[in-house]
């Protein structure tokens, strides 16, 4: 854990090479291991403000072995965040995977996908990059391909992702303007040629059936076509992101006799926490994440510790620590958290982002954790663990609902493309988890519920990234920056209950023997 900048993914990547290297870790499979890494990268992670590499996923890595031999591994992963495949802020991009292709693709490749200058599509703002910086995108892209090819994707697969990703950002270029006839809504003119480059990538049919059917004069409008697009946009990217990891579990998966008990070392490399100029729904959801996992670290630092001393009776003066109990029930208690309520507001058709601040208002006045807004814009403030944090609850409702329109699944199975129909397809074992996730529960919640489940059911080592400085520079030591991020993650009375406490315990028979 750490704040987003701090190193963890990068410390994930030299743990499992240590790893590796103590099981003298030379077969192919742990090779394959280790070579994932760039294939995730690049369609898991984007350049944010605090960070040119930042994980927008989680992702647990499950390493199962047999006598000290790494005989399996497999990759689950959390919370993508599909919103960035549409909006990026200022200093920010959308996932490497559009500007490696950009860089990395030939003119013929191009005109097969119909991709055009960079500098033309909404979804990447516009904007590219230096000529060093595209030439390391290149090399990334040939990475990346050489990464597919290891994990073991057919030549068309390729082909039909690379078609579904380039019609992702013509799709993004897609605008409308009303009927004037009949009150409906169409394609502008001036996007007929996006809608065509669409069509070359499979998409076309989600367009015409889903963006330019008549709407009914109470909805007539164009944002609600806006609002589809882009919910299509989102939903293709997090499928081809989700069918990417499933064929690296399978990659991955350990072929012994089921009756042989294998033993695990599970790592969990999760985006940091984070407070930007402008906070919205996914670093609500990021920093609720990482609160419960400050939470589990206290609750096994600092309360299981001194419980067994109490219990063995041993003379102990106990240590008090910052307990972010009272911030989990603001967000998580039923039926008055803050997700909660923002679930019962999702249920109303009528509701909007402005009766949800409202009503966050009315339910947590006085409470020490929540702030409202001030100024013009709507929002609130929630004072996290590790500080207070100002969020724009424009879009709240909308991102929490995740939202598709119905006749779209539909058109995505019976679509021309092998691989778009295989994505959503009853018949795949993850569609069907992402579909009970997606249309029964609120995806965000319920895939931090089973995170945690995993989590307290393991037996934890914590390792906590320090990030020495906010400026993204190396050698650079900022102590006060230093200071802060000690204080709020609790090391300072780590230390003190580990200098003082019992750090060894051996059992009675290594006791005996020595």
């Amino acid at each position: 854990s750490g704040e987003s900048g701090a190193g963890k993914t990068e410390s994930t990547k030299l743990l499992l090479q240590h790893i590796m290297n103590l099981c003298k870790g030379n077969s192919q499979l742990e090779q394959q291991i280790l070579q994932v890494n760039p294939l995730l990268e690049a369609f898991g992670n984007a350049q944010t403000v605090m960070n040119d590499n930042s994980s927008r996923f989680g992702k647990y890595i499950q390493l199962r072995f047999q006598k000290n031999t790494v005989r399996g591994a497999k990759l689950s992963e959390y919370l993508l965040e599909k919103s960035r495949v549409v909006q990026q802020d200022t200093g920010e991009r959308n996932f490497h995977i559009f500007y490696y292709m950009f860089a990395g693709l030939s003119s013929e490749e191009k005109e097969m996908y119909g991709l055009l200058d960079p500098s033309l599509y909404r979804y990447i703002s516009g904007r590219f990059g230096a000529q060093d910086v595209a030439q390391r995108w290149k090399q990334k892209y040939q990475e990346v391909c050489n990464a597919l090819d290891m994990v073991g994707f057919q030549e068309q697969e390729q082909v039909d992702m690379q078609a579904i990703l380039a019609g992702v950002l013509s799709l993004g270029n897609v605008t409308f303007e009303p009927e004037e006839r009949n009150g409906s809504v169409k394609v502008s003119e001036a996007s007929q040629g996006w809608l065509k480059a669409a069509a070359v990538n499979v998409l076309s049919q989600l367009v015409c059936c889903v963006l330019c059917s008549p709407w009914s004069p109470s909805v007539s409008c164009c944002s609600l076509c806006a609002d589809a697009r882009d919910s299509i946009a989102k939903v293709a990217y997090g499928r081809v992101f989700g069918w990417i990891v499933c064929k690296i579990n399978e990659l991955l998966a350990e072929n012994v006799d089921p009756e042989v008990e294998l033993s695990e070392i599970g790592i969990l490399d999760i985006f940091g926490f984070e407070n930007f100029a402008v906070n919205r729904f996914e670093q609500l959801c990021i920093n609720l994440a990482n609160e419960q996992l400050q939470h589990f670290f206290n609750h096994h630092i600092f309360q299981m510790e001194q419980a067994a001393y109490k219990e063995e009776e041993l003379p102990w003066e106990t240590i008090t620590f910052n307990n972010n109990e009272p911030i989990l029930n603001l967000l998580l208690a039923k039926p008055l958290g803050l997700l909660s309520l923002l679930d019962e507001q999702s249920a109303f058709p009528q509701a909007t982002d402005k009766t949800f601040v409202d009503k966050l208002n009315s339910s947590f006045k006085g409470k020490s954790h929540f702030q409202p807004g001030r100024g013009r814009v709507l929002g609130f403030s929630v004072i996290h663990y590790a500080g207070k944090v100002q969020y724009t609850a424009g879009g709240f409702l909308e991102k929490n609902r995740d939202t598709l329109p119905a006749n779209v699944r539909g058109l995505f199975i019976n679509s021309i493309t092998p691989l778009l129909s295989l994505l959503f397809t009853g018949k795949s074992l993850y569609s069907l988890r992402l579909a009970a996730l997606w249309l029964f529960l609120c995806p965000h919640q319920h895939s931090l519920m089973i995170l945690m489940e995993r989590m307290y059911s393991a037996n934890p080592h914590f390792v906590r990234c320090i990030k020495p400085n906010g400026l993204k520079e190396p050698g650079v030591v900022d102590s006060q920056v230093v200071l802060l991020q000690l204080r709020y993650n609790g090391l300072l009375e780590t230390i003190r209950i580990r200098r003082d406490g019992f750090s060894w315990r051996p059992s009675f028979e290594e006791f005996a023997e020595r």
